[in-house]
Parts: C-alpha cells; sequence; structure tokens
C-alpha cells in the first residue's frame, strides 16, 4: 500500500506521461485517498504540487464516482489554488464536474454544495491576465455549465469572453467563439 509519504518521494523528480499513467494505475487500484493528493497539490514545493495534482487530476477524471465522497473536499479547496500549473489541473476537473453529461450522482452532488466561492475564482482565474490560457478555457467551459444554476453568470461571462477575445491567443478565440454562439451572442 503506498502511503503520501512513499507518492511524494516517487514524484519529487521528474516524471512523464508514462509514470503518471503507471501512478495513477496504482493509486486507483489501492483506493488511495484524494485527500491526500489534494493535500499534496498544495505542498510547498511547486514542482511536487504540479505533479500532484497532474495525478489528481487523472485519478479523478479515471474514475469520478469513486470519489464521489470527496467532491466537497476538492470544491472546498479550488479557491486556495494559487500556483499555475495547479490551476490547469483544477479547472479541468471543475469543467468536468459541471459537464451536463456529467453523472447524476455527480450533479446532485453538484446541487449540495455552496458553489460561489468556485464561480468566484474561475470569474479571478478568467480576469486575471497572468493566468495562463488553458486555464481560462478551462474555467470558461466551467462557468458555462453552471450558467443554467446561476443565470446570471450569462452576462458575465459573454462580458470576459469578448474582452479576452479582443487580443487573445487562437485557443481564447475558438474556444469563445463557441461559447458565445452557445450563449446566443
Amino acid at each position: 500500500m503506498l502511503s503520501a509519504t512513499e507518492l511524494k518521494q516517487q514524484i519529487s523528480s521528474t516524471i512523464g506521461k508514462e509514470k503518471v499513467a503507471e501512478l495513477t494505475r496504482i493509486l486507483r487500484k489501492e483506493n488511495f485517498a484524494l485527500i491526500d493528493l489534494i493535500n499534496l497539490s498544495f505542498y510547498e514545493n511547486k514542482d511536487i504540487a504540479f505533479r500532484a495534482a497532474w495525478l489528481l487530476e487523472n485519478v479523478f477524471l479515471d474514475s469520478p464516482l469513486s470519489y464521489l465522497p470527496e467532491i466537497e473536499n476538492l470544491l472546498k479547496r479550488l479557491p486556495d489554488v494559487t500556483y499555475p500549473s495547479c490551476q490547469r489541473h483544477y479547472a479541468k476537473i471543475i469543467m468536468h464536474l459541471t459537464r451536463p453529461k456529467a453523472p447524476l450522482s455527480i450533479r446532485q452532488k453538484m446541487q449540495q454544495v455552496d458553489l460561489e466561492p468556485i464561480i468566484e475564482k474561475l470569474f479571478d482565474w478568467l480576469i486575471d491576465p497572468k493566468v495562463k490560457i488553458a486555464v481560462k478555457v478551462f474555467a470558461a467551459e466551467a462557468l458555462f455549465n453552471l450558467r443554467a444554476q446561476h443565470n446570471w453568470i450569462t452576462e458575465e461571462l459573454a462580458n470576459e469572453i469578448e474582452h479576452l477575445m479582443r487580443n487573445g491567443t487562437a485557443a481564447i478565440q475558438s474556444r469563445g467563439k463557441k461559447i458565445l454562439k452557445a450563449l446566443g451572442k
């Protein structure tokens, strides 16, 4: 059984996709505590934090229903994510959690949680010029997914996307057009 300390040792040096896939398989097989991965993603060493967040994304998205009881812990920590490399992984997880095609039990769980701090953080990431484009794209998609539950999101999201598209990269232009079209803008 792999402990959090042993995992930290495993990810203390550079790892690639193959190692992430192997560790994901091991962590899933051993039912590794998601809270330990979440905590490691806030580790003071940014490289270890990044690798933990990468594993967190892979483990969680591999079998989100297995971690249904842990979703609230994950969501509570999201507003505290400051490392740019970790933001991407958390934003991608939130994007998947908020998808209309997410399993019913996940959608129900998401309705039980106060999402205001999450929505605020997603908008912060959209607005902050220092935040990487991939994070902005995932954040915009998650906000788009949440618009039905919070109708005020539609107008704010459209405004932010239009602003981002003025000088945005090809990625933000492409995703922005898609989201604006879906918003009827």
